[in-house]
């Protein structure tokens, strides 16, 4: 089995040298996918790549390269962990952030002396029972509760305004008063299909912490969701790349199937919430300038979608 393990890695790095993919240690993303070769870059990363590892593993393997939950959570701090659990669905369709990777992230921000940790989510169309149903079927209220998270139910939430300067169309929104009254906020996307902006990532799923999303509908979603990430950057962000809806997304088949799920067993970490969004589009397959909210939060000079620009480390379990 070790000879095995062995042997892929080396074709991964062949492949990827072949290809002029992988080169001193960095990492450019190909096509389709991330082609991993177990280097680091000298100095902090500015995004960590992990690859095929169940999603509790590859989280510990990518804090423990970004330094450790320490370099973002203090003792005695409050944190708010907002997943995708928008949609009442099973964690095998993808449409929700995978409940272990919740977990994990939970009690290690609990491990680096965390006061409180909050999960929430603003779902899709929010009466109570569905609000209920989208908290327990995507099996994250078991998960974040079993590891001490206060989960906070989605028809109880307070919301204040801000205003966004240098924004071009989204000018004030209501935010919940969790993401603006606590230390630490650790943004928990799933990479999904989306039948408006192609793609559901880290900048769209800040769309669960404001009140009326159905303003950005109306006024120009892309836009808007870039506009937003002026006023919010969250402290870490974690895709979760396990499980990708390739389709029918952002709620998955009307049926409840995991029929258009790929299992590409992946997670991405980064502070910048552009580059994780550019880096998760390459592993779906798409160009990261091709989807206009990356693009126009590039443009913002919110983060950089140059991923070629970026320090970043991989690795292959």
């Amino acid at each position: 089995m070790k000879e095995t393990i062995k042997t892929d890695r080396r074709e991964f790095l062949k492949k990827g040298l072949s290809l002029g993919l992988v080169a001193g240690g960095s990492l450019i993303l190909g096509k389709t996918d991330l082609l991993f070769a177990k280097e680091a870059v000298a100095g902090k990363p500015d995004l960590v790549a992990i690859k095929n590892g169940e999603p509790d593993a590859m989280f510990k393997k990518a804090i423990t390269l970004m330094g450790g939950m320490n370099q973002f959570v203090k003792k005695g701090q409050t944190v708010a962990v907002k997943p995708n659990m928008g949609f009442p669905r099973l964690p095998e369709v993808g449409a929700t952030t995978n409940p272990l990777l919740v977990k994990t992230i939970i009690e290690h921000c609990y491990q680096a002396g965390a006061k409180k940790v909050y999960v929430f989510d603003n779902v899709v169309m929010p009466t109570s029972s569905n609000a209920r149903n989208c908290y327990k079927l995507s099996g994250i209220e078991d998960a974040a509760k079993a590891a001490g998270a206060l989960v906070v139910p989605a028809d109880d939430f307070s919301y204040r305004e801000v205003k966004i300067p240098h924004a071009k169309i989204l000018k004030s929104v209501k935010v919940h008063e969790l993401i603006l009254d606590s230390d630490v906020f650790i943004n928990v996307p799933v990479l999904k299909h989306h039948g408006s902006t192609h793609l559901s990532i880290a900048m769209k799923n800040l769309m669960g912490i404001v009140q009326n999303r159905m303003e950005y509908h109306m006024t120009g979603l892309d836009q808007c969701i870039a506009d937003f990430c002026l006023h919010c950057r969250p402290d870490l962000n974690i895709v979760d790349a396990y499980r990708v809806l390739m389709s029918h997304g952002p709620s998955g088949p009307r049926d409840g199937s995991p029929a258009e799920v790929e299992m590409k067993k992946t997670l991405l970490m980064s502070r910048d919430i552009v580059a994780i969004d550019a880096a998760a589009a390459k592993i779906f397959g798409s160009k990261p300038e091709d989807i206009k909210y990356i693009k126009f939060g590039h443009e913002h000079k919110i983060g950089n979608m140059n991923l070629h620009e970026l320090k970043i480390v991989t690795y292959a379990m």
